[in-house]
């Protein structure tokens, strides 16, 4: 890895301009870059491969879900862009999360290979939505189901709610990568997040990433919050 940083900053912009105009004002030795699902479908893999050429580690995060052999082979691609991390969606099942993790394997050697991690249960969504669906769990329990699965399969780790990670990393262990989006800074709002937690509470209770996104991305010096940040969770 290029950095030993924690946080992940949330490209979560309408346009390349609008996404370079903030990666100039950043450092890839301060930060990691995440590109989701709306940039990546506006600008592509150029874009993708813009970053790492700027000595970016970047998470694709796309959360591939589909049968096994299509998710393989998507990874297998997001992979050749030269991406640090890319995700697929526990909710795909073991056999998909363990092609996907094979296709890496055969083409890739270890310290090659981008990191392979699962989402498990958006932070957007909560008990409600479980109830909707009719799956008889709490929040906290699906989403432990779905990170014992993606462990099961091989996976780096997962994609979980800073409110979880304190139990995952209990029962995952300690190699076991917890990547915390809905991160907020003390005061801040919480947007269309709603299970949301501080940086330094979420490091504290066992993440290993922090992915956020506006509160360094609208501020009026994002370097500044950057560092501020980094200084805070020590």
């Amino acid at each position: 890895m290029k950095n030993s940083s924690p946080i992940i900053v949330a490209l979560d912009f309408p346009s390349e301009a609008a996404t370079m105009q903030l990666v100039e004002q950043l450092d890839p030795s301060l930060c990691r870059l995440k590109v989701g699902k709306e940039l990546f479908t506006r600008c592509g893999p150029a874009l993708v491969k813009r970053l790492v050429d700027k000595n970016f580690d970047v998470f694709l995060d796309l959360k591939y879900h589909d049968i096994p052999n299509t998710t393989a082979q998507a990874c297998l691609a997001a992979a050749e862009l030269g991406v640090w991390m890319l995700n697929v969606h526990a909710l795909g099942g073991e056999k998909m999360m363990l092609a996907a993790k094979q296709v890496l394997a055969d083409n890739f050697s270890d310290n090659e290979s981008p990191l392979l991690i699962a989402v498990t249960w958006l932070t957007s969504s909560g008990q409600a939505e479980l109830d909707a669906l009719g799956i008889a769990a709490t929040p906290q329990q699906m989403v432990s189901r779905l990170a014992a699965m993606s462990r099961n399969s091989g996976l780096d780790g997962v994609v979980c709610s800073a409110q979880e990670a304190a139990v995952l990393r209990q029962d995952m262990g300690e190699g076991f990568i917890l990547v915390t989006p809905g991160i907020r800074l003390a005061g801040s709002q919480q947007d269309d997040q709603c299970r949301v937690v501080t940086p330094e509470k979420a490091i504290k209770d066992g993440a290993s990433y922090l992915v956020i996104g506006r509160p360094i991305t609208q501020a009026t010096d994002p370097c500044k919050v950057l560092r501020t940040i980094i200084s805070d969770i020590g």
